[in-house]
């Protein structure tokens, strides 16, 4: 579901960079990329827009061109090919960011834009160093919940994921986080996940290195399209979360 434009019934948001990583959008990423332009216009005029095609092979490249032509804002659109993984394209839009903070969500805004803030001004504040958003701290701002099956894996997911790190947080997953960029910088760079478990990796060094997360309750909705297969990438995922469990106490 698109997000929409939020009211100015707030001050303008601080500079800040959103990354967007994109695989065989083209069916939603124009509406995604004009919304997300609308929005940095009115909120954050001096922020800035950087997209990452991940080796799409259908008309995503085009179409991410033609609408960043009219853009009011600062953009930057950036490839990977072969199609390298979510974890690669979002550290390769995230570590292109000029300004002080980053932000990336998913190109389908299942989270929408008005969500932005509750992220942004704890850094902004100088309170937190990484601030991402949960669909599980208030399962009430879920607006379209997942399939049974898909919502009840990740469930578990975030489970093992607690157990195996000793992580305190509930929803990793939620393709919403913000990072201070100078002291998130080098956990970005150090970071060598690629799949869809890059999350857990990027919270579990952060966590590790002693900076301040904060979990955040958000509106999110399901929609249609998603890239992850349940079976297949939960097994790969956990494979993953395995390893790093298993590296931090090495």
């Amino acid at each position: 579901m698109l997000g929409t434009s939020a009211s100015t019934t707030h001050p303008m948001l601080p500079p800040f960079s959103i990354a967007i990583p994109c695989y065989n959008e083209a069916a939603r990423i124009g509406d995604s990329v004009r919304v997300t332009l609308d929005y940095l216009a009115a909120e954050s005029s001096d922020g800035e827009l950087i997209v990452v095609n991940d080796g799409s092979t259908d008309a995503t490249s085009t179409i991410v061109r033609d609408t960043l032509e009219c853009a009011e804002v600062r953009t930057r659109f950036l490839e990977n090919f072969p199609n390298r993984g979510k974890g690669a394209a979002v550290r390769t839009g995230l570590l292109a960011a000029t300004k002080p903070i980053g932000l990336f969500f998913d190109a389908d805004l299942s989270t929408p834009l008005s969500e932005i803030p509750k992220v942004i001004e704890p850094i902004a504040d100088g309170d937190v160093d990484l601030a991402f958003g949960s669909r599980a701290l208030d399962r009430r701002l879920i607006g379209i919940h997942q399939p049974w099956r898909r919502e009840q894996a990740g469930r578990i997911f975030n489970l093992i994921v607690r157990l195996a790190t000793g992580m305190p947080f509930w929803d990793t997953q939620c393709g919403f986080k913000a990072f201070r960029m100078d002291v998130c910088r080098p956990i970005l760079e150090k970071a060598h996940t690629i799949g869809f478990a890059f999350d857990v990796e990027l919270l579990f060094l952060a966590y590790r290195a002693g900076l301040r997360l904060r979990e955040i309750p958000v509106r999110w909705s399901h929609t249609e399209g998603s890239k992850v297969h349940v079976i297949h990438d939960s097994l790969r995922m956990l494979r993953e979360v395995i390893a790093l469990s298993m590296s931090s106490s090495s």
